[in-house]
């Protein structure tokens, strides 16, 4: 039996879509965990607050620390995690634009 032409390009581009989708379902899961394990930039676990330095080129960057109840300072941080100290003094740290 056959299909016309209408129905064979219907069915054709629904499990090509379809397959897409559930694809793209996998890279983002994927990205997405190894993301939330070390995202870039500030975050924080339970106990402790970090900033992740992501860069492929080796670059020393000046972050701006700040800190509840004390002076806000600029720390100079290498690619990778640093760790700000207690999740419950740090409020945040961002990229100021310059390097180190």
């Amino acid at each position: 039996m056959e299909f016309p032409l209408r129905v064979r390009r219907f069915v054709t581009g629904a499990l090509g879509s379809a397959a897409l989708v559930l694809s793209s379902f996998g890279v983002v899961t994927t990205a997405a965990g190894a993301a939330a394990a070390d995202p870039c930039g500030f975050y924080e676990t339970g106990s402790d607050a970090f900033y992740h330095h992501c860069t492929s080129d080796g670059s020393n960057i000046v972050i701006k620390v700040e800190v509840a109840w004390q002076a806000d300072y600029e720390r100079c941080v290498g690619p990778g995690k640093s760790w700000l100290g207690s999740a419950s003094k740090i409020e945040g740290a961002y990229y100021t634009g310059r390097t180190c």
